[in-house]
C-alpha cells in the first residue's frame, strides 16, 4: 500500500461506529507538569474516546477494511489474532457490527474487564499462559492460523502494515492540525510499535526536527498492560528501531502513581500505559526551553478498575 493512500474504504457498508473512530481531543496537562519552563506545553492525545475505548480501534479497523478489500477476510472465515486486550477490543467491536466472527488468544492474566467485554462482543477466546506475555498469545495465534488457513483470517497485527498506516493517515495528521503545526515532540508507548511508527512518519515528514520518543518498561516482568519491553520480546515486524529518538524506561510503580495522579489532579481516569506515557512525556519536558509535547494516552481507566493495588497504591 502506498503512503499516499487514503484509509481503506469498501463498497461494504460503513457502519456508524467506524465513522466515530479518529479525532480524539488533544488535553492540556495542567497540573502534574511541575515548573517547566515558560514556553513549554505538554498534551495528552485522548484515545480513550474512540467507540471502542482505545487507540488501537485506528489499526483494528484498518485492518479489517484492508482485509476486506483484498479478498483476504472472505464470509465464512474468522478473523484471528492475539491480543492483551485493547486490539482484541477493537477488532470484535467493528466485527461484530460487520458479521465477521473473532477468534482471540489473549493471556489469561489479563483485566477481568477486558475478558467480560470481549466475551460479551461475541469473540472466541483462547487463553494463554500468563507467564509468557503477549508473546505466548502471538506464538499461539500464529500456530492455529498456520494449522487452519481456511478457517481463519491471521490479521497479525504486529506485522501488518495496515496497524502503522492508519496512525500515518490519521493520528499524525490530527496532532499536526490540532498543534496548528507546533508539535515538537511525540511520547508513544511501544506494543506493536504501530502507534509511533505511522504517527513518527507522519510528523516528520511534516517537520523533520520533530523528536520522537517511544516508551517502554524497565524491565522484562512489569506490570505496564499493552506494553512490550523490547529488548526481551519478540519484535513487531512493523517496528523500525531506528526511527525514535530516544527510548524512555519505565517502572511500572512510576506509572501506577502517575495514573493516580492523572485522575485526582486533571480529572483523567485513564489507564496504566497512559500513566507511562505521561511519565516519558514529563520528563522529556522537564529538559526543554521550549516545546510542544505531545503523549499519545491510549485507553481509559474502565479496564482497569479490578486492579487494587493500582488504585490504592499499596
Amino acid at each position: 500500500m502506498a503512503l499516499s493512500e487514503p484509509l481503506i474504504q469498501t463498497e461494504c457498508q460503513v457502519t456508524e461506529l467506524e465513522k466515530l473512530v479518529g479525532n480524539t481531543p488533544l488535553i492540556p496537562l495542567r497540573k502534574v507538569t511541575g515548573q517547566l519552563a515558560p514556553g513549554v506545553k505538554v498534551f495528552a492525545k485522548a484515545e480513550w474516546f474512540n467507540p471502542g475505548g482505545s487507540v488501537k480501534d485506528r489499526p483494528a479497523l484498518n485492518i479489517v477494511r484492508t482485509a476486506l478489500e483484498r479478498g483476504e477476510l472472505t464470509p465464512g472465515k474468522r478473523l484471528l489474532d492475539s491480543t492483551s486486550g485493547n486490539t482484541g477490543i477493537a477488532y470484535a467491536t467493528f466485527c461484530a457490527a460487520l458479521g465477521i466472527p473473532v477468534t482471540l488468544a489473549l493471556p489469561a492474566n489479563a483485566s477481568p474487564e477486558r475478558i467480560t467485554m470481549l466475551r460479551a462482543l461475541g469473540v472466541e477466546l483462547i487463553l494463554t499462559d500468563p507467564l509468557e506475555g503477549s508473546d505466548g498469545a502471538l506464538l499461539t495465534a500464529r500456530e492455529l492460523a498456520a494449522r487452519h488457513p481456511d478457517r481463519y483470517f491471521y490479521a497479525n497485527q504486529y506485522n501488518n502494515p495496515a496497524n502503522w498506516l492508519a496512525h500515518y493517515h490519521s493520528t499524525g495528521p490530527e496532532i499536526i492540525c490540532q498543534t496548528h503545526g507546533a508539535v515538537t515532540h511525540l511520547v508513544a508507548g511501544l506494543g506493536t510499535a504501530g502507534t509511533l511508527m505511522g504517527t513518527g512518519r507522519a510528523l516528520r515528514e511534516h517537520n523533520p526536527a520533530v523528536k520522537l520518543i517511544a516508551v517502554q518498561p524497565a524491565s522484562p516482568f512489569h506490570g505496564l498492560e499493552g506494553l512490550k519491553h523490547m529488548p526481551t520480546a519478540i519484535p513487531p515486524a512493523i517496528y523500525d528501531p531506528s526511527l525514535p529518538d530516544e527510548i524512555v524506561e519505565v517502572e511500572t510503580e512510576d506509572a501506577h502513581a502517575m495514573t493516580r495522579r492523572l485522575a485526582k489532579e486533571e480529572g483523567l481516569f485513564v489507564g496504566i500505559s497512559a500513566g507511562a506515557a505521561a511519565v516519558a512525556a514529563l520528563k522529556v519536558a522537564a529538559e526543554l526551553r521550549a516545546g510542544v509535547v505531545v503523549a499519545i494516552f491510549p485507553d481509559g481507566g474502565l479496564k482497569y478498575l479490578s486492579d487494587q493495588h493500582l488504585w490504592s497504591g499499596s
